[in-house]
């Protein structure tokens, strides 16, 4: 069978599948037989098959985008989508030759994209694939141009060993890279990152020479020069002895040894440190990830890294590291695969999935669908699907609450309260601006600085039993926290007897004080002790000091935002409460507003009202009171007054 047919039979044999372990190729063929024996010949491939650096940088890019899956979507006017599983396109982009999935299609097609700056798929009729059509991928050193203009390339010449074949431009869909100098050809990044590599390289040669030639002696046993001199059966009795008892499974062997004659046990095992070798490891690989514009904690250089900055850097990765790419692979894909088979590029387009990446929480989801259409939007059969139940009669139909009436609510979880009030004193929702929420920060910012500065101090000078000092931590974050407290009561009471039309002086501010007091040092002794916490699981870490660092670097980010908004939220509560309390006593009633994607707890308590003095349902007195953690924490709840 000849090369031609080869590609061209309607077999189920995949003769350019890339799972095939060695098929060989020009550039391959001279590796495999030792002819680019110099590093600065070595290709693409070798240079893939051996250095782990560059296999993790662009491995972790061709998963990443091969698991987004390419879907295909119907233009049916303007304002309508489809999803299309079934135009010629997105079947054979499922199922291109037979033996690969689509899956393993995108992985090769941005593997060679980042080793060669150039991919390469056969486009052609077959009868292997139920579409009759088939996409097989060639491997770049396989390709070169046969037949071009200054611009544009007319034929393609494939090579496979001593074989070869020349294809039409038209059975060829390029993903070609920029290049200074000839617009039919790519500047392959790895070629900028030769030098990077061959340091590795010669490292990793020195290692190993170091670890076969080096010295073998872990430690040396040195005698005084005035000692008096041995006899050759002494030296050789102490020698055997030492051997028997200290070495290999000697019964003392890991304890201390008495030695005689004022002798001393000098430690002389390779010292990797001072060669720097982990260093040297580390500046290799975010070069490498600089050059393919990755960041480095994305592939585990997790130097600084902390929750709150990783959990950006994911964000991040499908904006700035893959959307360029993404959307080389469909333009190409749109503009050039679709008419190559067939398909109404005006009516049919291509693009990845990046929206499942970066969609938060079901939770999160909800909210945000459910405030936009201002109704409920999923049917219960699509619910059930969701969660991988069978159907079930009448489940077909979108259940619409009596309270949701077009015009009236932003949501289903509203409380309706913009009738609850009619003909009576219009109800009042306190919370003091988001300001109050940014100076809470600020001050818990400044705190965290305060005490990471001494505590890695202390640390730093081996003060192992003396690092935290309770007492001065609780009474400086409790007056941080007290006059925060008294200063956001004060405005969100203000605010609340304004609107009903009573004077801000007539609040007690004497009557909150104890309070405000008590909830402060509680607050404050709470996250002084989970902070502490976090440091004793730091200091068991292999490098305590950086870890030390990482729970300060989260708790001046993260930890300060959550502790912020919850300290507002219930500061908030309780002034308005209390102002409602001073001036209408018990007549007066509360109600629970939801926040912004509130836990499932909260929002299922929207619109829940009772008398000032009691609690709700959760046991709260107002959102953000003392109570179970897993309730309180981060919550932005609203608390609403109703006079009658």
């Amino acid at each position: 069978m000849g090369f031609w047919d080869s590609i061209l039979r309607r077999d189920q044999v995949a003769v350019f599948s890339p799972r095939v372990e060695y098929i060989g190729g020009n550039e391959e063929l001279a590796d495999h037989y030792g002819i680019a024996s110099s590093f600065d010949h070595a290709t693409p491939a070798s240079l893939w098959r051996t250095q782990p650096h560059l296999r993790t940088v662009v491995s972790f890019l061709a998963r990443n985008v091969a698991q987004l899956g390419l879907q295909f979507f119907e233009r049916v006017d303007e304002t309508d989508r489809r999803r299309d599983r079934t135009s010629l396109v997105a079947r054979t982009l499922a199922f291109p030759d037979g033996t690969m999935t689509g899956y393993d299609l995108i992985y090769a097609l941005v593997g060679d994209v980042c080793l060669y700056d150039r991919a390469f798929w056969f486009v052609a009729e077959s009868t292997a694939t139920p579409t009759g059509w088939m996409i097989r991928r060639l491997p770049p050193s396989w390709v070169s141009v046969e037949e071009s203009d200054l611009f544009t390339v007319k034929k393609w010449r494939i090579s496979q060993g001593n074989q070869s074949i020349v294809v039409d431009a038209s059975q060829i869909l390029a993903f070609t890279g920029y290049s200074p100098t000839d617009p039919k050809k790519g500047s392959p990044t790895i070629e900028s990152l030769r030098t990077t590599l061959q340091e590795q390289v010669e490292a990793s040669k020195y290692r190993a020479q170091v670890w076969k030639r080096g010295g073998r002696v872990s430690s040396v046993l040195q005698r005084p020069a005035n000692a008096p001199k041995w006899s050759d059966p002494a030296r050789e009795a102490f020698r055997e002895d030492w051997y028997a008892k200290y070495t290999g499974r000697g019964p003392k062997a890991g304890g201390t040894p008495i030695l005689e004659d004022g002798m001393t046990l000098q430690r002389v095992d390779f010292n990797a440190q001072e060669q720097q070798f982990v260093e040297a490891a580390k500046l290799s690989l975010v070069t490498v990830a600089s050059a393919f514009h990755v960041n480095p904690t994305m592939i585990g250089q997790n130097d600084g890294a902390n929750y709150s900055n990783v959990r950006e850097f994911r964000r991040m990765l499908y904006g700035d590291t893959l959307g360029p790419l993404l959307a080389q692979i469909e333009a190409r894909v749109n503009t050039f695969l679709l008419p190559m088979l067939g398909v109404d590029a005006e009516r049919f387009y291509g693009e990845f999935n990046i929206a499942e990446k970066l969609q938060g929480s079901f939770e999160e989801q909800a909210a945000a669908m459910q405030s936009a259409t201002g109704a409920p939007w999923m049917l219960r059969s699509e619910a059930r699907a969701r969660m991988n139940l069978p159907a079930v009669p009448g489940a077909d139909e979108l259940v619409v609450p009596l309270n949701v009436l077009s015009g009236g609510q932003a949501s289903p979880t509203d409380s309706g309260s913009q009738n609850r009030n009619a003909g009576k004193a219009p109800a009042l929702k306190g919370r003091a601006p988001a300001t109050y929420v940014t100076k809470h920060e600020q001050v818990l910012q400044a705190f965290f600085k305060r005490q990471a500065a001494a505590v890695r101090s202390r640390l730093g000078a081996k003060a192992d039993d003396d690092w935290w000092d309770e007492e001065r931590w609780d009474g400086e974050l409790a007056s941080d926290l007290y006059k925060l407290a008294v200063a956001t009561s004060q405005q969100v009471a203000a605010a609340t007897l304004k609107r009903l039309g009573v004077s801000p002086d007539e609040y007690d501010v004497d009557r909150t004080l104890a309070f405000l007091d008590a909830v402060s040092k509680s607050r404050a002794a709470n996250i002084n002790a989970t902070t502490r916490k976090q440091i004793e699981a730091a200091l068991e870490d292999d490098d305590p000091m950086d870890a030390v660092s990482g729970v300060f670097d989260v708790a001046k980010s993260s930890r300060s935002t959550q502790i912020a908004i919850t300290a507002v939220t219930a500061c908030s509560g309780f002034a308005s409460s209390e102002a409602a309390k001073q001036v209408a006593g018990d007549a007066a009633t509360k109600t629970w507003i939801a926040g912004a994607n509130a836990r499932p707890s909260h929002a299922s308590m929207s619109g829940e009202t009772v008398p000032l003095s009691e609690n709700f349902s959760n046991g709260l007195a107002w959102p953000g009171d003392a109570g179970d953690a897993d309730e309180v924490a981060g919550c932005n709840c609203e608390l609403e007054i109703n006079i009658p």
